[in-house]
């Protein structure tokens, strides 16, 4: 059986990547996996302006930050972020956190999009909460600290820093 999703995701060809991560050390981690992603069309997306232009990005948005603390902040970022996958149309969605980075993989997972999340180094003692809830919705969920990784995820494939 062969789907769209198959057909998106077949060998030999460039994916679309699209690579959320919230400002600050989120984003400097993303940036460390840029050459991951050379050989594929990827868009970035962050939560603060200017973060693209400095890393010298050029396709990119910027997305409101959210929290759970703040429920509308989660509903603008939710449609901005259908927007971009509507203009986008990725094959993946890779996040290194935060907030945005988890409401993109849930949007990815809905519309069929291979996802992966990349715990932040910073998180050495135990998981972030949106890396916890990451887990039941990455198709590859990772973590840079082996003692975290479990035989059933997060797994640890090294480290971004």
């Amino acid at each position: 059986m062969q789907d769209s999703t198959a057909q998106r995701t077949s060998p030999g060809r460039p994916k679309r990547v699209l690579a959320v991560a919230s400002g600050g050390g989120h984003w400097v981690q993303m940036m460390r996996l840029r050459p991951v992603f050379d050989a594929h069309s990827t868009f970035y997306v962050t939560t603060m302006p200017g973060l693209a232009v400095m890393a010298g990005v050029t396709s990119s948005a910027v997305v409101r930050d959210a929290s759970r603390r703040h429920p509308f902040s989660v509903l603008l970022l939710v449609f901005q972020l259908l927007v971009l996958f509507a203009r986008v149309r990725p094959d993946v969605v890779v996040s290194t956190g935060a907030a945005p980075g988890l409401v993109a993989l849930f949007i990815g997972r809905c519309l069929r999009c291979r996802t992966v999340w990349i715990d932040s180094i910073a998180n050495a003692e135990e998981l972030s909460m949106s890396g916890r809830v990451a887990g039941r919705v990455a198709d590859l969920w990772l973590t840079q600290w082996p003692h975290l990784a479990r035989d059933e995820g997060p797994f640890c494939r090294g480290s971004v820093l």
